[in-house]
């Protein structure tokens, strides 16, 4: 495996599932050690790492609010899971050894800083991973979106979507067992095809930014410093 990063200053998209290991829900103390380890690994390379974590693990505002629950309402109870996560990823991340902060985009400072841009690239700068917390702030804006925005204020060179299928496919590979995966696909082509990558505000912002992303398997171990270090894993989507 390669030790030269392809990339100075990436943005980490991990969802809350993955903080659920063999769980069906909640956060697996094991699995969240594990993912620190191998950010850890990355930051030792002196890549700057934004991170943007989900919080479906243990809150899905869509599906409350499919259930009649309102959906505003719903949405922040999802922001706040996104706090749980990222206080739990910190945690773990500060055991390894890594300095991190967590911003959000909700005010509690008794718990975490408020997102501040040039703040956020200070501590990046500084050597410190950066956990970016409860979305975009705003209600009807998934975690993917809060990515994707994220990513542009710190200007990240790229997008790092972490998933539980090795890459970006024409249909869902979990369902179809003939299902192809792309090596490459452009910004258009994954909103024309309609390919549950992102949301199509998330990758509509990456075109008009013109924000490269890479979707891959965090199931592999050390699959995120192979991406980083420039290795072909996983889907590039962009131009």
């Amino acid at each position: 495996m390669g030790d030269r990063p392809a990339y100075s200053r990436v943005l980490l998209k991990l969802s809350g599932e993955t903080l659920t290991g063999k769980q069906a829900f909640g956060i697996d103390p094991e699995m969240v050690g594990a993912i620190a380890a191998e950010i850890s690994e990355v930051a030792s390379l002196r890549v700057q790492i934004g991170i943007v974590i989900g919080g479906g693990n243990i809150f899905r505002g869509m599906a409350a609010s499919a259930k009649g629950m309102e959906r505003v309402s719903a949405d922040y109870m999802g922001m706040l899971a996104t706090v749980i996560n990222a206080l739990a990823l910190q945690s773990a991340l500060e055991r390894a050894g890594v300095p991190t902060r967590v911003q959000t985009a909700i005010e509690m400072r008794e718990v975490a800083e408020p997102f501040i841009q040039r703040r956020a690239i200070h501590h990046l700068e500084k050597g410190r991973v950066v956990i970016f917390a409860a979305g975009t702030g705003n209600p009807y804006f998934t975690t993917d979106t809060a990515a994707v925005l994220r990513a542009v204020e710190i200007r990240a060179n790229i997008i790092l979507k972490a998933t539980k299928v090795n890459g970006v496919y024409d249909k869902d590979p979990v369902q179809h067992a003939d299902a192809i995966m792309y090596e490459n696909i452009s910004y258009t082509d994954v909103l024309t095809k309609n390919l549950k990558v992102m949301d199509a505000t998330a990758i509509s912002l990456c075109r008009d930014n013109e924000l490269p992303l890479i979707v891959f398997n965090l199931q592999k171990t050390g699959n995120i410093r192979r991406v980083i270090c420039g290795e072909k894993v996983g889907t590039i989507v962009g131009g």
